[in-house]
């Protein structure tokens, strides 16, 4: 949710008084909010009324199932082995999630022949490739490679994909609203100096396109382990004006200007969004520490209340080996981790670096789904051995040999 006031088209001068059409009908207003009236809000103005149902079809069965057994171990997952197919929701690809978070890939190749209402779970997406446009009742969002993609909970809407190959998507959904940093914040909710991106950086809807109308659009709407499918009378996307503070937008994982320091910065510094019982976190291309003695690579760290998960989107992974582009990594709770043998001291003396990734902390265990169990690289917990990267056998802290034999 940005935190600042829109509006686009017309809208009447007081809330909740009378808006007519040019036919002398009145504008049908509906309030979007959260929190039952004391949360983020946006009032929408539709030429017909958004509760018109023609007929409700029978229900998909839509849950997410998880398949580990609890196991305590490091994971590292290869994305890019998950096959492309489907629209944008029946390609959705769920690999890991627990009650607060779930994430999953996507490489839809098929159109949305429906609209789409997520009516329990707030969306992120992050673009790894393509680009296209978000359509909603707020208007459209263009997007591109890098972009994250922010859609509300009861918005309708629909993808539309453009290019010559399919898009690479990471979803994230989260049961509670997803919001910029509070640290960033003041009291008004505007994004402090000190912030690692603005409100210039935000782009919400740019096009206000109002359809009129009549016949059958059918909305599968996800909530409670189904896909409910309601097919209305007349167009969703019939709103003329709407104003307020929730609304669909796009943010530029390359408009996060990282914050450095002297010495090594610890995960929070690189993060972009927050919600219950979860972070996200961008690391992008950044200067090293700059004290003549610093240590540019990650120290080893035990996460004694929390699970990491990193998607590498782009760029060499200065602490990993044997990670390949659109990987995910999970380093659950309880068992420390760290850079990879050879890495530390391999790392003194650079001055930066280009890596790009998506990181999502989370405060409660995450679990696998049976996709990805079967991308997982199951030597990846082993990985910390010295002899598999070309080392002497023991702790490896100094070496710096390349690897022979893939982590």
């Amino acid at each position: 949710m940005p935190a600042y006031y829109t509006r686009m088209g017309n809208v009447p001068h007081k809330r909740h008084t009378q808006f007519r059409r040019p036919d002398g009908e009145l504008y049908t207003e509906e309030v979007v909010g959260a929190e039952g009236f004391s949360g983020a809000a946006s009032i929408c103005y539709h030429i017909h009324p958004p509760t018109l149902v023609e007929r409700i079809e029978e229900p998909l069965p839509y849950e997410v199932e998880y398949a580990d057994k609890d196991f305590l171990r490091h994971r590292h997952l290869k994305g890019f082995e998950v096959q492309e197919g489907g629209d944008w929701l029946g390609g959705r690809q769920y690999i890991m999630g627990n009650s607060d978070v779930r994430l999953a890939l996507s490489r839809p190749t098929d159109a949305m022949g429906y609209f789409y209402r997520n009516a329990s779970h707030d969306e992120l997406i992050y673009v790894h490739e393509g680009e296209g446009t978000l359509e909603s009742i707020f208007g459209t969002v263009q997007f591109e490679k890098g972009d994250y993609v922010y859609v509300p909970r009861t918005v309708t809407h629909k993808w539309t994909f453009e290019g010559p190959t399919p898009p690479r998507l990471l979803v994230i959904e989260s049961a509670s609203e997803v919001r910029f940093p509070k640290k960033y914040r003041n009291q008004f909710g505007q994004l402090l100096e000190h912030s690692p991106y603005c409100e210039r950086d935000v782009r919400p809807p740019a096009e206000l396109v109002t359809h009129d109308e009549q016949g059958e659009f059918e909305i599968r709407i996800a909530k409670h382990g189904y896909l409910h499918r309601y097919v209305m009378r007349y167009h969703p996307f019939d709103v003329v004006g709407w104003d307020g503070y929730m609304y669909p937008y796009a943010i530029s994982i390359h408009d996060f200007e990282p914050i450095t320091g002297r010495i090594h910065q610890p995960p929070p510094v690189h993060q972009m969004f927050e919600a219950h019982n979860f972070v996200v976190c961008s690391f992008v291309p950044r200067l090293f520490d700059y004290h003549p003695e610093g240590i540019p690579a990650p120290y080893n760290h035990s996460n004694i209340d929390s699970d990491e998960v990193l998607f590498y989107a782009e760029g060499d992974f200065m602490s990993r080996k044997g990670i390949e582009r659109g990987s995910f990594t999970l380093h659950p709770g309880g068992i420390p981790h760290g850079p990879h043998p050879g890495t530390v001291e391999a790392s003194i003396g650079k001055e930066g670096t280009e890596e790009l990734a998506v990181m999502v902390d989370t405060f409660r265990p995450l679990h696998l789904t049976r996709t990805a169990l079967e991308i997982e690289d199951a030597d990846y917990a082993y990985s910390w051995k010295p002899e598999l990267h070309g080392m002497p056998a023991g702790d490896g802290h100094n070496g710096q040999a390349e690897p022979t034999a893939k982590a």
